[in-house]
């Protein structure tokens, strides 16, 4: 199921890199960058991770905060973290089941054969918790260029 621009966010509580609980709840009243992504320190993700971290100056500027999410664990989290530099908070989903809420999880296309696995996804969640934007199948160099383009519009 594919969430819809307008629609409420689905709500959820997640760990951290750290193994502390965060819930959407707890930006009530921002705006939030939650993407999905498949794992960490692989070739796209990392030059999604990187690019995101290169723009959150102008992230933070505009109010919004990013948050990234994949099925690593915590201690899978850190080490990216610490490799890249990442200075914005990494999401574990080990079970898929926000992933899946957000329609970031499911049948896709790889290489030309239709498989199971994360969707990259990202979400613009406004501060009354409604999607302000959407983007499924994403390409992940340029992403965070148009996510950033697109809160400044």
């Amino acid at each position: 199921m594919k969430l819809e621009i307008g629609g409420r966010a689905p709500a959820f509580t997640l760990h951290n890199q750290s193994g502390a609980p965060v819930r959407l709840a707890d930006f009530a009243g921002q705006r939030v960058v939650l993407y999905f992504y498949p794992a960490d320190d692989t070739p796209g993700c990392t030059a999604e991770a990187c690019q995101f971290n290169d723009e959150l100056s102008s992230f933070v500027g505009l109010g919004v905060t990013v948050i990234g999410v994949s099925p690593d664990d915590g201690a899978s989290h850190q080490r990216f973290i610490d490799k890249y530099g990442l200075n914005f908070v990494l999401l574990s989903d080990p079970d898929r089941k926000v992933m899946t809420k957000y329609g970031a999880y499911g049948e896709k296309k790889l290489y030309g054969k239709t498989v199971t696995g994360v969707i990259r996804s990202t979400f613009v969640i406004g501060p009354t918790g409604r999607i302000e934007h959407v983007w499924y199948g994403v390409r992940a160099n340029g992403h965070a260029a148009k996510v950033l383009a697109a809160l400044n519009a």
